[in-house]
């Protein structure tokens, strides 16, 4: 690949993406909006900075959040001709420091690293006297991990879980939080492994206690490139003041609008801090959206109108021609919704669109059964994300060993010939099973390795050898850079985040979904308008958004759609106000009310125990103050108190109306 001159670099960018290429000492602060073409501006950054000699390649290390963004910063940086700089994850980037200083701070071995915290959780539970099933000890991990990505100590629990509103997971109380947090980590030592986090906690502290490790750190690495900032965590961000060590050679870059990873530790904080901590720091608005056409770009500044006031990102300008009129649909039961969306996923893929260009987005994994259905219904291949990796797959790993071993032998035949005679042993064909389900996915992922080596052998000119497509094929497994697979993907919408389609459906929006019955507060809410902004902006083309009226067919026509939309949804009953904050409607109540609202929360509480279950799942604050401030005396009064449906009036009507008559 013949090496790039600097004005070749350059050239390819527009003017704000060009002034980001060439701030080439921080500090930097790019504030890219979706779509703007963030990743092309800082790897041609980091290229041209690297082609005029400003940068050793070996001297930048560029930190992302997903493995997948960092192997496609690699390959652009390589494409650059860039290719020794650094491209990883935090995590990554900090076990690959920890793997190496470690015997010399330390002494020994790294401990193991163990994936999946929930046994050791259960165990350390247990010790603790709590019994927690399979899906509380799962909330309890995340709560541990959010405690350790904020910084937050065991000691600190308690008070800081109080001050941000933070109800304690599990139907727990924080005090036995603190208690299972305190066993975790004794059952880690006792089990010498570490967790993803201790890999930060460890390697920060390595670097605090021993300054001749942070200098060895700061002499490699002396400009740094951080990719989505606003969802940086304390601990990261704690880090990356380690391996600066004073220094400001940094350059970040993140859209405020798109924090929606609250719940785990992110904070946008920092990005929207960084020119008060950096007063000389230069500051870049990325504008100009080259993914979506102007309606779709249009109804995301809408939603986010607010935006500017505070500081919440930047306002985008369409690029793209005028597309089709963005879509608002009510169906009458989510069944004749997710009927409704796989018949227009049918029309787009009649008029030319490719079944992987089209996605359905919801806010929550149980939504995808009905749509499953519907795509099967119809034959429609579709791809559910979060479920097995792609190179997890059996038949991919057969496919790599197959392909691994026609490398060994040098061949003369074209390579998508070679790809194409190797997979034919494990299933493959010129054409697709008529058979659905797994017979169909099989030849489904093996089409789309056949697929990635045509492309690739294209755009090297037909001259990609059989050993490079196999080193190419590595890398993408490491960082789980899966090809695309020939079907709509399903997936919700925090998963969708960093993902564009040409056409995309955006299904359940309506009150309790969009925004999530669970969000009580006002922070909570506007991460729920960002959340919807960021399902929005993944569409290039098409975007038609739906809410089912009633959960089942024949069923009470009940719900109403987002007050998110109400400005824009043509045809769908008003949404119901944004209800007021808990704090506020708590203030209200009078001390009997108080009682009786704390006598409710007491019950429901001894309900999340008896169920392990969260406290939340039974009924959430906002119903319990109803009910303390209107007294319901009857299963028809009760029935009027929002989040009382038919099931929670069935299991608990009579016990609230109880607690109601005692009070």
């Amino acid at each position: 690949m013949p090496v790039m001159s600097s004005d070749q670099i350059l050239e390819a960018l527009d003017p704000e993406q060009r002034e980001v290429a060439t701030a080439l000492h921080g500090p930097v602060c790019v504030l890219a909006g979706a779509g703007t073409g963030k990743t092309r501006a800082i790897t041609h950054r980091i290229a041209y900075g690297v082609r005029v000699s400003a940068y050793n390649p070996q001297s930048v290390l560029a930190v992302t959040f997903t493995a997948r963004a960092a192997g496609e910063m690699r390959q652009r940086l390589r494409a650059l001709g860039a290719g020794g700089v650094q491209a990883r994850t935090f995590h990554a980037a900090a076990l690959r420091q920890l793997s190496y200083f470690w015997p010399q701070a330390v002494g020994g071995q790294i401990p193991q690293l163990v994936e999946h915290k929930a046994p050791l959780i259960g165990r350390a539970a247990r010790q603790v006297g709590l019994s927690l099933d399979r899906l509380a000890v799962r909330d309890l991990a995340s709560e541990i991990e959010w405690a350790k990505v904020s910084l937050v100590a065991a000691e600190d629990y308690v008070r800081v879980a109080a001050d941000q509103g933070r109800p304690a997971p599990a139907g727990l109380d924080r005090l036995q939080v603190v208690d299972a947090m305190r066993a975790y980590e004794e059952a880690k030592t006792e089990a010498v492994v570490l967790d993803f986090e201790d890999i930060l906690l460890l390697l920060a502290d390595i670097i605090g206690r021993h300054p001749e490790v942070g200098d060895t750190i700061r002499r490699q690495y002396r400009h740094f490139v951080v990719d989505e900032y606003q969802d940086v965590s304390p601990l990261q961000q704690f880090l990356l003041d380690q391996w600066l060590g004073g220094r400001e050679d940094l350059c970040v870059v993140g859209d405020p609008a798109q924090t929606i990873y609250s719940f785990a530790g992110a904070t946008p904080r920092h990005l929207l801090e960084f020119a008060r901590r950096y007063p000389a720091a230069q500051t870049v608005k990325l504008v100009r959206d080259y993914r979506s056409t102007p309606q779709v770009v249009n109804l995301a500044n809408g939603l986010m109108a607010r935006r500017g006031a505070a500081g919440m990102g930047v306002e985008l300008v369409a690029q793209r021609p005028s597309g089709p009129a963005v879509g608002f649909k009510a169906y009458p039961d989510d069944a004749a919704e997710a009927a409704g969306v796989a018949d227009a996923a049918q029309a787009l893929i009649a008029s030319g669109v490719a079944a992987s260009e089209i996605a359905i987005l919801y806010r929550i994994n149980s939504q995808s059964e009905l749509l499953e259905e519907a795509l099967a219904e119809r034959g429609i291949g579709y791809l559910v994300r979060g479920g097995q990796r792609f190179f997890d797959r059996d038949e991919v790993k057969r496919a790599m060993v197959l392909l691994r071993a026609a490398a060994v032998a040098p061949d003369d035949a074209p390579l998508g010939e070679q790809v194409r005679s190797a997979l034919s042993d494990i299933g493959w064909a010129e054409k697709p099973p008529a058979e659905r389900g797994a017979v169909r996915e099989r030849w489904d992922n093996l089409q789309a390795l056949v697929q990635l080596a045509d492309d690739l052998d294209s755009d090297a000119g037909g001259q990609m050898t059989m050993r490079e497509l196999v080193e190419h094929l590595v890398e993408r497994a490491q960082a789980q850079h899966a090809p695309s697979v020939e079907g709509v993907t399903l997936t919700t919408v925090h998963a969708a985040k960093g993902l564009e389609w040409d056409a995309v459906f955006l299904v359940g929006c309506s009150e309790g979904l969009m925004p999530i019955s669970m969000a009580e507060t006002d922070e909570a809410i506007e991460e729920e308008r960002r959340l919807l902004y960021v399902a929005i902006t993944r569409a290039r083309e098409h975007l038609a958004l739906s809410f089912a009226r009633a959960r089942r067919e024949g069923g009470k026509a009940t719900r109403k759609r987002t007050r998110f939309l109400e400005k824009w949804w043509p045809d769908a009953a008003p949404a119901r106000a944004p209800r007021r904050s808990n704090k506020a409607e708590l203030a209200e109540l009078d001390v009997d009310q108080l009682r009786l609202f704390d006598a409710l929360k007491q019950w429901r509480y001894a309900i999340a125990q008896e169920t392990g279950k969260p406290a939340f799942t039974v009924l959430v604050d906002a119903s319990l103050v109803q009910i303390a401030r209107d007294r319901p005396g009857t299963r028809g009064d009760l029935a009027k108190v929002n989040g009382v449906g038919a099931s929670k009036l069935e299991k608990y009507g009579l016990d609230i109306l109880g607690i109601v008559a005692e009070h």
